[in-house]
């Protein structure tokens, strides 16, 4: 996979979040500050012009995208996506070209400062119950088709964010309602599972 392959994915993937920016505010209207959508699409934003202004290594453009992520201002999810990409950096290539090897690679790498900076487990109703099931399916993954490997990371993705709607929030504003959270979706996993399902198009 060359890096503009994978931008092009990235592009794609933030198409899906910003296309679900009113459901994610309607969804933390319910329970919290009713700008998730708002802040995620700021996020997006922020991805696509990194990918589109990159001229440099994949290393440099995940760079290039936790610099631009850390720079929004407002909102517990900015923080949490930068380190992701700041991770995937670290964990990238300084070049222009992607094995299945160096991409499982990188998004270990992103996992793993994600998961210093959070803490959630799965249950917890947070972005992580779409993450850490879609890191596990890469991890398992044996093949040598990127295609494939974004296509299982998507399916674990959305099915981790719509398990959100069985277990009350643990976090945040929303913690504070328990039980009432239960049959509505967390917000940040839903747009986590977005993002996946968006890199699964080439």
């Amino acid at each position: 996979m060359t890096k503009q392959d994978f931008g092009v994915r990235l592009l794609h993937a933030c198409d899906k979040v910003i296309a679900i920016k009113d459901e994610l505010n309607q969804i933390d209207a319910r329970f919290g500050d009713a700008d998730h959508g708002l802040t995620m699409s700021k996020i997006a934003t922020a991805i696509e012009e990194a990918v589109k202004g990159s001229a440099d290594s994949v290393s440099a453009m995940l760079n290039a995208c936790a610099d631009t992520i850390s720079e929004i201002g407002g909102g517990a999810a900015v923080p949490l996506w930068s380190s992701w990409f700041s991770g995937m950096a670290e964990g990238a290539p300084d070049t222009d070209e992607l094995s299945v090897t160096e991409l499982k690679a990188l998004f270990a790498s992103g996992f793993e400062m994600l998961d210093f900076m959070s803490g959630a487990q799965v249950g917890d109703k947070t972005m992580m119950d779409a993450v850490i099931p879609a890191q596990e399916a890469i991890n398992a993954y044996d093949g040598q088709d990127p295609a494939e490997l974004f296509e299982a990371a998507a399916k674990a993705a959305g099915e981790g964010a719509e398990s959100t709607k069985q277990v009350p929030a643990k976090y945040g504003r929303a913690k504070y309602y328990g039980e009432e959270t239960i049959g509505t979706a967390d917000a940040g996993a839903l747009s986590m599972a977005a993002f996946f399902e968006g890199l699964a198009v080439a």
